[in-house]
């Protein structure tokens, strides 16, 4: 694999972790020694099975994994060039960092505009600055437009996952941490739920994809890492990974659609 494909941008990247270890308490690391690094204008993908240690890994870079009884037990978290290892969810928010959790994680009896505003906070936004927030998120995500006073617990899940992927761009993040965004999806709104996330990343804002539909994440990512009982198993371009037939059987076999999902 091309290990250093991923490292060949300009300028610090967007993301590195180096040797991070991750766990929940007496359970043990969820994850071990992980290295991975997105550069700048990219996105990557973060592969694996079910309880590989994604979602956890998201958390670590996020500075969530305290809010689930989580802690890091090792390694270090640098955002664009600067260590943040040791620094609260609001100040990676501040660095330029975002997350799309899984499971979309809307709040439901708000409405549309309300939630968009909550992803804002951080901001600061008033009056017409969170006006021009908004309709510049919009402009991403115009299905939303229209559905702005509707309560969010009354959307569709194509609508919900829009949603969630807006109110993460309002606090204007340069990198972009994407948990799951196709989960229990339809095949026609995944393709659209994928054209978004390639619309984001034309905007300049960087990456990082956790997916278990790996067809569809590879098919917009510049590198990947496979990860698999908390290791990075593998890693390297998607022609490089697609051309190695056992990471061909294990991980891209089938796409990840969900039959009879919402829309």
């Amino acid at each position: 694999m091309s290990r250093n494909a991923a490292n060949a941008s300009g300028g610090p990247p967007a993301l590195q972790t180096t040797a991070v270890s991750a766990g929940y308490g007496a359970a043990g690391d969820a994850v071990t020694d992980l290295t991975l690094r997105v550069p700048q204008g990219q996105v990557v993908s973060l592969l694996g099975p079910n309880g590989a240690g994604k979602s956890t890994t998201m958390r670590a870079i996020s500075g969530l994994l305290g809010l689930h009884r989580g802690r890091l037990t090792g390694g270090r978290v640098e955002l664009f060039g600067k260590d943040m290892t040791g620094s609260r969810p609001s100040q990676r928010v501040r660095a330029g960092l975002a997350q799309c959790l899984e499971g979309r994680m809307v709040f439901p009896g708000l409405s549309v505009a309300e939630n968009l505003a909550s992803g804002g906070h951080t901001r600061r936004y008033r009056g017409a600055a969170l006006t021009a927030a908004r309709d510049e998120v919009l402009t991403l995500l115009p299905p939303l437009r229209n559905l702005l006073d509707r309560k969010a617990g009354y959307l569709s899940g194509g609508e919900q996952q829009m949603l969630a992927i807006a109110r993460a761009l309002m606090s204007r993040p340069k990198l972009l941490l994407m948990d799951e965004p196709s989960l229990g999806l339809a095949p026609r709104i995944v393709e659209q739920v994928r054209d978004i996330i390639v619309s984001i990343n034309e905007q300049g804002t960087s990456i990082l994809l956790v997916e278990q539909n790996a067809r569809m994440a590879l098919s917009i990512s510049g590198y990947a890492y496979l990860l698999e009982g908390g290791r990075i198993c593998a890693e390297g371009t998607p022609a490089e990974l697609e051309q190695d037939n056992d990471i061909a059987a294990a991980y891209l076999g089938a796409v990840s659609t969900v039959p009879g999902a919402d829309s």
